[in-house]
């Protein structure tokens, strides 16, 4: 008798009672233990629903229309309990804000084991193996309010991994690890599907997540699986636009296409390029050190200065304190030596509204900025706290939303939304303001391709901001959009150089928990040729 595939999908179907239209359609699939596979497609073409599905969410926590059938180990999802469809589908949630309940890294990993009641011994051997096996067992006492978005993303794993589920469900597990440690994840992955484990991966890192041999991938689009197959066939079909694709593979197809309307000097030099007085400082950090807990330096003797033109990208490791340090910018922390000046201000004697005129922040969590009751009403709440006028507010609003693609969704409640319709939203918010420096912290956790190229061209050339800083585990980011890289690691900048001279040195990357992409070897091998960094589908024809 042949033992059935421990996740079988039959004809599924399901709407949201928020939505008029299907969220997903049709939906049949069939995965084996010892598999690995990949579900791609563009930001809000229902991956994420799918995933609701097989966890149970849906129709128990999200409401609406389901029809269709999900078998777990032969058995209907509709007919266990949401507590024993989680003994079966261990999921990783793509906000880990929204999966982490304990205040103490060791308890949290430690929840659902207490929830299964097992005995105290085994419960402390669960959660040193797990902790073990991710390399983080020297976060095992730390607070989790205190862990950078990375560290959470780990210890929310941790705990699912602790629950020994036979499917791991994971909804954008690399989205705010850094590239080392999610070649480290990718790895321990592979190997736990080796073991016999189902693994499906929700991801928009599809170059990394090709480096650990999925043996099948879907590609979805408008809530239907348009690829279902062989990893071999995935590159072939899938829209190279909406699916980051390895540089070789995306220069391949491109070069039949025209060539793409952002081919131009924006990029690097784009402040530049539109009339902005280089070199004129803006924020100054001199001699900054900060902790949460006194045996605990975060940063430590911080000097930087952030010029007028600036496009910056922060890079380095989880919990490296590239988070802290950029709150100290906008004023949300304060040095506890050193000094902070915004504007010539000491952010010590500017309230952080004040601040908010000259830096707009976008958070990496977007449940820590989203509270209105729509999308609309949610980009209007920051310009009418500055006071603008109505009629500026309105407009500001109007283009924000076309910038990121949210156009249809201004009535739609901002927390019912897909994270990477979140993410989009936070960031909109923040246009909507009109500030002069924009800083956002992970702008392309739970986007596909399409949407952030998009919305990043069209933040290069918006003529409101004299400078832009983004903190990012995305080194093609760095590679396309930055005129200068600040590597942080261990609380200090360990470097401060354009992405040509900061991106080069691959072991001085790897030290800095870096790894180094395809586009970015492509643009390396091609420099001498091109003098300046470019985007895959630009490389194409730049080289062609």
């Amino acid at each position: 008798m042949t033992t059935p595939a421990p996740l079988v999908i039959e004809n599924l179907n399901f709407r949201y009672h928020s939505r008029e239209t299907l969220a997903i359609k049709n939906i049949s699939l069939s995965v084996e233990a010892g598999q690995v596979l990949l579900i791609a497609g563009a930001s809000g073409c229902g991956k994420t629903t799918l995933a609701r599905c097989i966890n149970g969410l849906i129709p128990r926590s999200y409401k609406g229309e389901l029809s269709g059938k999900i078998l777990l180990n032969d058995k209907e999802v509709k007919d266990l309990s949401l507590a024993q469809v989680s003994q079966i589908v261990g999921t990783v949630l793509q906000d880990p804000e929204r999966q982490i309940l304990g205040t103490k890294v060791a308890n949290e990993v430690a929840f659902g084991l207490e929830n299964l009641t097992l005995p105290r011994e085994e419960i402390r051997e669960r959660v040193a193996e797990a902790l073990e096996h991710l390399k983080i067992a020297h976060l095992m006492y730390r607070d989790t309010f205190n862990l950078s978005g990375g560290e959470k993303q780990k210890v929310a794993l941790a705990g699912v991994l602790a629950m020994r589920p036979s499917i791991l469900l994971l909804d954008e597990p690399l989205a705010s690890l850094d590239p080392a440690s999610a070649q480290d994840a990718l790895a321990i992955i592979r190997s736990l599907a080796d073991e016999g484990m189902t693994v499906l991966m929700v991801e928009h890192r599809v170059e990394d997540v090709l480096r650990i041999h999925p043996e099948n991938a879907i590609f979805m689009m408008d809530g239907e699986i348009r690829y279902y197959g062989p990893t071999s066939g995935f590159d072939k079909t899938v829209d190279y636009h909406e699916v980051k694709l390895p540089a070789g593979m995306i220069m391949e197809r491109a070069r039949d296409d025209p060539a793409p309307e952002r081919l131009t000097t924006l990029r690097q030099d784009s402040m530049v390029g539109m009339g902005k007085t280089p070199g004129e400082p803006l924020v100054k950090f001199e001699n900054v050190s900060f902790w949460y807990e006194p045996d605990r330096l975060v940063l430590h003797d911080i000097n930087l200065t952030i010029n007028r033109g600036d496009v910056i990208a922060v890079l380095g490791p989880n919990g490296a304190g590239k988070t802290t340090l950029v709150k100290h910018a906008i004023g949300l922390l304060k040095p506890k030596s050193g000094s902070m000046s915004v504007e010539g201000k000491d952010t010590k004697e500017v309230s952080v509204a004040n601040i908010a005129r000259t830096l707009g922040y976008v958070f990496q969590s977007p449940s820590h900025m989203l509270f209105a009751p729509t999308v609309e009403e949610e980009l209007a709440f920051g310009p009418q706290n500055l006071k603008h006028p109505a009629d500026q507010i309105k407009q500001d609003v109007a283009d924000a939303i076309k910038i990121v693609n949210l156009a249809g969704l201004e009535k739609f409640p901002p927390l019912a939304l897909s994270f990477g319709q979140q993410k989009r939203v936070s960031i909109a918010s923040v246009l909507a303001m009109q500030s002069k420096i924009l800083v956002m912290d992970e702008p392309t956790a739970g986007q596909d391709y399409k949407n952030y190229l998009s919305f990043m061209d069209a933040i290069l050339q918006l003529p409101g901001f004299e400078a832009i800083l983004f903190i990012t585990h995305d080194i093609d980011m760095a590679v396309i959009y930055a005129n200068r890289v600040l590597m942080v690691n261990d609380g200090t900048v360990v470097c401060d150089a354009s992405p040509a001279e900061a991106l080069n040195d691959f072991d001085f990357l790897r030290q800095n928990r870096l790894i180094p992409t395809s586009l970015l070897k492509t643009n390396l091998d091609y420099l001498p040729k091109t003098g300046r960094f470019y985007s895959a589908e630009e490389l194409a024809h730049v080289v062609h």
